[in-house]
């Protein structure tokens, strides 16, 4: 772990351990504190010599720099999180007399309202793909499951036979900390998911195991892949906004609110632990309507 000195490695991998073994948390999630803590740790070039040395002034300090580097404030707040979970193990565990994080703040979050793509939109990237080949078919087969679901990118990619019933319509998803969910899938995607399993799903490696959309060596397929042939086919389809599998977890989000959605059925189908979370798209479905207030009304 280049960036931390051997007497503090041990204690940071330790933390890390507890972390995925108390709280399991995913190995994307160990791995984004990992990275934290060792920008962090750069610290020690300003010269001080054991953790017990830390002053609540010195990581006010390093929140600043991390501001002034250009980290956005998304970032900055997860590093103050990783960070002051750290300090707070090691002090609830004696490693520390005192925890400099205490009484720190998190800066003022301003958030962001996710681009969204319209139902129109939507229809002309999923149209994208040529059906007729066995690529075309598996990407069409993939979109669907996303816009229909509304699952993340990394669960779609995990996804396997055992997990889908397309007879009842459903799939089962695994998502963050390990917490299952049902989800239902429509009538759209489970017709593209039987056509590509029955057609074409033989044609990629690993033919005879139980994963749906290989990777190269018929392992699963990776989120940068996934995330590629996305991109690739939203641009085919001249689609204006950065287009991502993300994009489309929230259009199916957004088009559910926008429709008269429950929210706290969209939370569930959309594996948000907290309500406060998923209430982000009703703040979305409110800009549109002052956007078409403003369009169409005589004193908008």
């Amino acid at each position: 772990m280049s960036g931390i000195e051997n007497r503090d490695q041990d204690l940071v991998l330790s933390y890390l351990d507890t972390l995925q073994l108390e709280r399991k948390l995913s190995d994307k999630t160990i791995q984004a504190y990992r990275t934290d803590l060792v920008i962090f740790f750069k610290l020690r070039k300003n010269g001080y010599n054991c953790l017990d040395e830390l002053t609540r002034l010195d990581i006010e300090n390093f929140i600043a720099c991390d501001f002034s580097s250009g980290s956005g404030m998304s970032t900055v707040c997860r590093r103050l999180s990783s960070i002051s979970g750290f300090f707070r193990w090691l002090f609830a565990n004696g490693f520390i007399v005192q925890d400099p994080t205490l009484g720190i703040k998190k800066p003022n979050r301003i958030r962001s309202l996710p681009q969204i793509m319209s139902e129109n939109d939507v229809e002309s990237l999923l149209s994208t793909p040529d059906t007729n080949s066995s690529l075309g078919c598996r990407d069409r087969a993939f979109l669907e499951l996303l816009y229909a679901t509304g699952i993340r990118v990394s669960e779609a990619c995990q996804v396997d036979r055992n997990a889908l019933d397309l007879r009842a319509g459903f799939i089962r998803v695994m998502g963050k900390g390990n917490r299952e969910r049902i989800v239902p899938l429509g009538e759209s995607a489970c017709y593209w998911l039987e056509i590509y399993l029955k057609k074409f799903r033989y044609l990629f490696p690993g033919s005879i195991n139980r994963v749906i959309f290989p990777g190269r060596y018929g392992e699963y397929i990776s989120r940068q892949a996934a995330w590629h042939r996305v991109k690739i086919i939203g641009n085919r389809a001249g689609i204006q906004c950065n287009i991502s599998p993300h994009i489309l977890r929230h259009a199916f989000a957004t088009h559910l609110v926008n429709n008269g959605a429950d929210l706290r059925a969209v939370q569930l189908l959309l594996g948000h632990k907290d309500l406060s979370t998923t209430q982000i798209y009703t703040h979305v479905a409110r800009a549109r309507m002052k956007m078409l207030h403003s369009m169409y009304h005589p004193r908008g």
